[in-house]
């Protein structure tokens, strides 16, 4: 039985929590904490501070240690699954009717109208981030950051991976 709730408290998140990630850590503390009490508020929001320090998609990460610790390893792989389930069904049928109609006119203008979307929803992004990160450090830290980082992936072409890692460092050591 445990196994199904744990399916239960992944899956759903998942098939509610449009817009990804961050619209569906709610719904993920509710399954966990209100639901099945599972753990606390407090150790949920450590457990989702780890998970954000970690790449990757934030429900797979939450998931995966929420399974663990209920359900060990088999409970951890469950949730996982149950996490990423939705997203692949629908990629899955969604992917096979886009390819099926690849070269229909409407499909292409679909493409060119999702495209500034995209672009804005990035911008939007990027522009919270510029805000967290001058609320946090500060006006000139941010601009010194950002503008050595474009600077190194612009000019000198290091690669973004490199950029970030070198940020954290400088955050560690010098913030």
């Amino acid at each position: 039985m445990i196994y199904w709730q744990l399916f239960l408290a992944s899956f759903i998140p998942g098939i509610l929590g449009y817009g990804g990630g961050p619209a569906s850590i709610p719904l993920v503390e509710n399954e966990v904490v209100k639901r099945y009490e599972w753990m606390t508020v407090q150790e949920f929001g450590e457990v989702l501070a780890i998970a954000n320090s970690l790449p990757g998609p934030i429900a797979p990460k939450l998931a995966g240690y929420i399974g663990y610790e209920v359900g060990g390893v088999f409970g951890s792989i469950i949730s996982v699954f149950a996490s990423v389930a939705p997203s692949l069904i629908l990629m899955l049928l969604l992917g096979s009717i886009l390819y099926k109609y690849k070269n229909s006119a409407k499909v292409q203008r679909l493409t060119l109208f999702v495209q500034p979307v995209i672009a804005i929803l990035l911008g939007v992004m990027a522009w919270q981030f510029f805000k967290e990160s001058y609320v946090g450090i500060g006006f000139w830290q941010t601009i010194l950051i950002a503008g050595i980082s474009y600077w190194l992936i612009e000019k000198w072409k290091v690669h973004p991976a490199f950029v970030i890692f070198a940020a954290i460092v400088y955050g560690g050591f010098m913030l």
